[in-house]
């Protein structure tokens, strides 16, 4: 990871693995050291979705590190008005350290880190989410103390985290399995670039079978509400309830990125229950991005 993380291809695995010792060092010393890579330091965070745990956990983690955030709600910004992507890299640029994006469309962060010339950081788009998977994959770190097992990702196999949990299985060589109907298999050409690390499967029983880790998210992520009845009716048997959870490995653990539509995607029982560790996993999210800029904003002419 040099300039920016816009998703997991620009990590290799002996990066992620100083990244995650430095999020264990984080978290472990949290509130007792005197760590401050971004004192003086202004990081904007662009907003066009809503947000809770990604806005606090990026603001938090900001200030932490001795830096200021900055929230810049997208929607009262000149982009918002047709200021374009380029101008408002190049204007950004000049006044600030870094910048913190979630939004939707990925090719508008592409176009904003290949202009800009400060650090920019994807919180999230339409297509990846990879500081939510770096969280994912130190919570099964310090779950298993390995990468090495299998997760299930369950329903909506086109999302953001479907896309970035097939990189993450390129990356680590974790065994993932994509448990999703026919119209929302997982896209091909990531399928394709991730070789045997991935696999789909429709038949959602047979794809958890022996599973370490299931995984699931909202069925009617935001931007797709328009299709939310479709999507409900055709994602209904990928639930995760007991019933799946005892095709699993004995053990099994439960993610899920948050927030939780109870009764949908998961029923509530299994989201309070003892596999569940979505509480972890969202806790992690500061950890690691606190070590995600850390690393960015190691060299000290930034």
């Amino acid at each position: 990871m040099d300039k920016d993380l816009l998703t997991l291809r620009d990590l290799n695995y002996g990066e992620l693995e100083e990244l995650f010792a430095l999020t264990a060092k984080l978290k472990r010393e949290r509130g007792k050291s005197d760590f401050r890579p971004l004192a003086g330091k202004s990081i904007g965070l662009i907003f066009a979705k809503s947000s809770t745990r990604t806005r606090v956990s990026f603001e938090v983690g900001v200030h932490e590190l001795g830096g200021n955030p900055l929230y810049l709600d997208q929607g009262k910004m000149q982009i918002g008005r047709g200021e374009t992507v380029a101008d408002t890299a190049r204007v950004l640029s000049r006044y600030l350290h870094g910048i913190v994006i979630r939004t939707f469309a990925h090719a508008e962060v592409e176009e904003l880190a290949r202009v800009a010339s400060i650090p920019v950081v994807n919180a999230l788009t339409d297509e990846y989410h990879p500081c939510q998977i770096l969280a994912d994959l130190f919570t099964i770190l310090e779950y298993s103390g390995t990468l090495k097992v299998k997760t299930v990702f369950v329903g909506d196999g086109s999302s953001n985290i479907a896309n970035s949990l097939m990189l993450a299985a390129k990356l680590t060589g974790m065994h993932l399995v994509i448990a999703a109907p026919r119209d929302f298999a997982p896209n091909r050409a990531i399928l394709a670039e991730c070789g045997g690390a991935v696999a789909w499967r429709e038949d959602p029983d047979e794809a958890v079978k022996n599973a370490d880790y299931i995984y699931t998210d909202v069925w009617v992520s935001m931007g797709f509400e328009a299709e939310k009845a479709e999507r409900l009716a055709k994602l209904a048997p990928y639930q995760v309830n007991d019933r799946m959870l005892k095709f699993a490995a004995p053990g099994v653990k439960l993610l899920h990125c948050l927030p939780a539509h109870r009764g949908e995607e998961l029923t509530a029982e299994v989201m309070d229950s003892d596999a569940s560790i979505v509480f972890d996993e969202a806790e992690n999210r500061l950890h690691v991005q606190k070590a995600v800029l850390a690393t960015i904003f190691r060299n000290p002419a930034r």
